[in-house]
């Protein structure tokens, strides 16, 4: 069945074509870059399309004959909307690889336009969303009355230059928690505790990451932080970044930044390689009652290559899934990760 990698020329759209042609797949690669798309194509003997996501009816028209769509071109602040709302109207399934919690949001505020024309919304099949939200998945199912979460993830693989410029635009947007089931702005910097991710205790922060609006939805537990590890001068940068916020935000700064963030070279596959994921996450019931869990994941873009065939492949081959909008371990269940070259079990710690 035709599908698409839209955002193929990015460095992990590259990494997920390669791989994709190495298991036999036949994906049709596209982005606004013709010039690399057509290159990449005549490279892989694949075919090619070229357009941007201004208008939804070019979008449509690109689409024709398409079955899925594996979205990889951030940030997706600027990109899902447009594709998915292409997607819906085109009865073609959504995938991509955000963390952003605004796609989150997006996907379950379209998911009944999505179910009605039974298209499948599944932001965030990569790291670190697929991991956590697993983590999520299984603690609730280990503490059922859980009423807070609490997530964190130790990823020391680099950064790509979507990654980047998504990091860039995060920034004026401030910290994000879930409080009493709502999204609750707060500043950067909001929070700081000691975490044990598993191969060591380390001083970690909030971040504004796609969690809290993920877990929200696989869990329905109503308060949920994410943590990643950080350092005391990096946590006392970012309380300063908040007086500069207005300005960060500004359209020519934003531009600015963004233009340094995109060259920005992802890491090679040595470091790659010699860099795996530690992931944690804490439930708490309304008595105190604590249970902890971790795991090991391969390196975040390359469990973002493997996951995101992996879903691609099974809403491909599996006729009956019911459309709307779905959180990684809603389609895949919570041992999703556990499935994927790299990754460990998950390990439980009552506390």
């Amino acid at each position: 069945m035709p599908w698409m990698i839209y955002g193929a020329n990015g460095y992990t759209g590259q990494m997920i074509t390669r791989e994709a042609v190495k298991r036999g797949m036949r994906p049709i690669l596209a982005g606004r870059n013709q010039e690399v798309i057509q290159s990449m194509a005549e490279e892989h003997r694949l075919e090619s399309r070229v357009f941007d996501l201004t208008e939804v009816g070019v979008i449509m028209e690109a689409l024709n004959e398409v079955d899925l769509v594996l979205n990889c071109a951030g940030p997706f602040s600027s990109t899902a909307e447009p594709m998915m709302r292409a997607c819906i109207e085109s009865k073609v399934h959504y995938l991509d690889i955000t963390g952003e919690i605004s796609v989150f949001e997006l996907a379950q505020e379209l998911s009944a336009q999505a179910k009605k024309k039974k298209v499948i919304l599944c932001p965030g099949v990569g790291f670190d969303v697929v991991p956590t939200d697993c983590v999520a998945a299984s603690l609730k199912a280990a503490l059922p009355d859980a009423d807070q979460l609490v997530l964190g993830f130790d990823s020391r693989s680099g950064l790509s230059a979507g990654t980047a410029k998504t990091t860039v635009e995060a920034m004026k947007q401030g910290g994000k928690i879930r409080q009493d089931g709502e999204i609750k702005t707060v500043p950067l910097g909001y929070k700081t505790r000691e975490i044990n991710y598993g191969k060591s205790t380390k001083f970690s922060v909030t971040i504004p990451w796609g969690d809290v609006s993920t877990a929200f939805h696989s869990t329905g537990i109503r308060n949920i932080e994410v943590y990643i590890p950080s350092s005391p001068k990096s946590v006392r940068m970012m309380k300063a970044a908040n007086l500069a916020r207005p300005i960060i935000g500004m359209n020519l700064v934003q531009g600015i930044l963004k233009k340094k963030a995109g060259k920005v070279e992802g890491p090679n596959e040595v470091e790659r390689t010699n860099s795996p994921a530690f992931v944690w996450g804490e439930a708490t019931n309304p008595e105190g009652k604590k249970v902890v869990a971790r795991v090991r994941t391969a390196n975040g873009y390359d469990l973002t290559v493997r996951a995101s065939l992996a879903v691609a492949t099974f809403v491909l081959m599996e006729k009956n899934l019911g459309g709307g909008a779905y959180t990684p371990s809603k389609l895949m269940g919570a041992d999703f990760v556990e499935r994927l070259e790299g990754c460990e079990r998950i390990q439980y710690f009552e506390e």
